[in-house]
């Protein structure tokens, strides 16, 4: 019996799933701006804050912030946006924002618990008491991959790009 043979019969077989990556177009997750990468980015966190983000990293070459959903009662999601903003031009004008959407999905688990107690001479007893906990519990965690998620999430920050133009118009 040869060695490769008898790792094969020894070895657990592994669960494959297809290749979930598709390099391809970079349109859907990045988009060029008409603006310095710190100005990208400070238009990228205020268009997290519009929209009711709460921001975990704010600096010149990148953004991120966190919201939380409750679609119903036994379910929450937390969705965590993170964008990289880095020059695009020699002089640093033009810059390229990097998008990424994560979408955490937890459920509500029940757990019961029962009481006993512990009586001296007697022994332990159990008791009907019982009570319940609730959890919450990671159940699933995904990029998202939509074309108009991302497409209205850089309209709004191309909103504030314009919109800290005629500021510094002002000026």
């Amino acid at each position: 019996m040869s060695l490769s043979s008898l790792l094969t019969g020894c070895g657990t077989s592994l669960k494959t799933f297809p290749s979930q990556e598709k390099f391809g177009s970079t349109a859907t997750y990045s988009r060029l701006f008409d603006a310095t990468p710190a100005q990208t980015c400070e238009a990228a966190r205020r268009a997290l804050l519009s929209q009711g983000y709460i921001i975990s990293t704010a600096r010149e070459d990148l953004v991120s912030g966190q919201k939380s959903f409750q679609p119903d009662v036994e379910s929450h999601l937390q969705l965590e946006i993170r964008i990289v903003c880095v020059p695009d031009s020699k002089d640093g004008k033009v810059s390229l924002g990097f998008v990424t959407a994560l979408q955490d999905r937890y459920a509500l688990k029940k757990s019961n618990n029962s009481a006993s107690l512990g009586v001296g001479v007697i022994g332990s007893v159990s008791l009907p008491f019982t009570s319940s906990s609730d959890s919450l519990v990671k159940v699933g965690s995904e990029t998202i991959v939509s074309v108009s998620f991302y497409d209205s999430f850089f309209d709004l920050v191309k909103q504030y790009l314009v919109a800290d133009d005629g500021l510094d118009a002002a000026h």
